[in-house]
């Protein structure tokens, strides 16, 4: 089977998309232009697991370009766009995802992408990693390298090195500074507040908001909600975080306080069981519950179900969940990535450098092959550079350059 979409007629659509979202990364297009004609992925398959939406689709098209098979699964079930996955199977890329997969359809996805013995993995949680390792081990073994998206995999992939588990080199994407203090940050920031708008239609001015965790994400979002006139609460279990919080001007308690006066509720921590029955039970009449996590396990989805006596959907992307004594408790997008699931996830412009990160990180991957050990690596600092300068270039912005004599001072340990 070359391709498993929902609806080929929608390929017109989804080439526009992918149109728009090209117009919007620049860095990417340029790195596509720079290596078309040499073409270093030629004879590779390259499998990639990562959100469908017409930003992975501009760099599914450069890796193409440069030569590579491509074959495009999802990491994330209600993620795809399915107007760009049926634009990619028409242009020959090899895309099983649709919109709404079971978790039987998901798992023969990861299949797909191990049973084809990739040279090159790109993840987005680490599903395909994990699966490689699990499930198909013969396969990982002749795996080159591979390279990580999100801060959720980079942990699950730090975990299977520290056992000593971990079959060839991955490059953490996700830490690049040029991808966390971006992508994470205004992408996150941005995307989360739009989905939440999306599925509510509801006025953020004036309300409690609560974000937990201070990470780049939960930095992202706690700002913009602030910026939408919500007062802000944020929680955490890091004190230098929770130290920063305060430094910046919002409220921090733990959760068990606020969910007695929080409106809206955003998880951001990677962690599981974030908000849970013991919180459920403090909150107000028409609390909303909100996941901008890899995964649908910060909000305790199944202590929701067993409390609530009915559950019933309201808007697209939106449930009522009634608690006994009349308590109407509403979660967003399932407890899934709710800026993906409830709206289009990141803005062009933050992907282009992570995208462009990811890319660059292959090459890096394929001109390192016999010197990297089995480990997560970070991305070399020159790369990180070469992103910022690129998307600066692209903006029409110029910066100083140091001259000789600055340069030589930095060095020396002379006034």
């Amino acid at each position: 089977m070359e391709f498993k979409v929902r609806d080929l007629s929608l390929a017109p659509q989804g080439r526009l998309q992918i149109e728009w979202a090209e117009a919007h990364m620049p860095v990417v297009v340029e790195l596509r232009r720079r290596y078309r004609e040499s073409k270093p992925l030629a004879g590779l398959r390259v499998s990639l697991c990562l959100h469908v939406t017409k930003e992975t689709a501009v760099l599914a098209r450069t890796l193409k370009e440069w030569g590579g098979e491509v074959y495009l699964v999802p990491s994330n079930p209600l993620s795809t766009q399915d107007d760009v996955a049926a634009a990619l199977a028409e242009e020959g890329i090899h895309v099983y995802a649709w919109r709404g997969m079971n978790p039987e359809e998901y798992e023969w996805a990861l299949s797909i992408a191990a049973s084809v013995e990739p040279s090159l993995v790109v993840d987005d949680g680490g599903d395909l990693h994990v699966y490689m390792h699990e499930k198909a081990p013969d396969k990982a073994r002749n795996v080159i390298g591979g390279t990580e998206e999100t801060t959720t995999g980079v942990i699950r992939e730090k975990a299977l090195e520290r056992e000593g588990r971990l079959m060839y080199p991955i490059i953490a994407v996700n830490n690049a500074l040029t991808k966390y203090l971006f992508d994470n940050r205004y992408g996150t920031g941005q995307s989360t507040i739009d989905g939440i708008l999306r599925a509510t239609n509801i006025l953020l001015a004036g309300k409690i908001a609560v974000v937990a965790g201070y990470g780049w994400v939960g930095r992202g979002i706690a700002s913009r909600l602030r910026g939408m006139g919500a007062r802000v609460i944020v929680t955490e279990v890091d004190p230098i975080r929770a130290l920063e919080a305060v430094m910046d001007g919002f409220y921090v308690m733990p959760m068990a306080e606020a969910a007695k006066v929080g409106d809206i509720f955003v998880t951001a921590t990677g962690d599981r069981d974030v908000i849970r029955r013991e919180h459920i039970e403090l909150m107000k009449d028409g609390a909303i519950l909100a996941n901008a996590g890899h995964f649908n396990v910060e909000v305790s989805v199944s202590d929701l179900e067993e409390m609530s006596v009915s559950k019933r959907r309201v808007r697209p992307n939106l449930e009522e969940y009634k608690l006994p004594d009349g308590r109407r408790i509403y979660l967003l997008a399932e407890g899934r990535l709710v800026n993906l699931v409830a709206a289009e996830g990141h803005p062009s412009e933050v992907m282009d450098m992570s995208f462009a990160n990811q890319a660059l990180s292959l090459l890096y991957l394929l001109e390192n092959k016999d010197k990297l050990e089995k480990r997560v690596y970070d991305v070399p600092r020159e790369q990180d550079e070469e992103v910022a300068r690129l998307k600066l270039q692209t903006m029409g912005i110029e910066i100083d350059r140091l001259t000789p004599e600055q340069e030589k001072y930095l060095r020396s340990w002379k006034i």
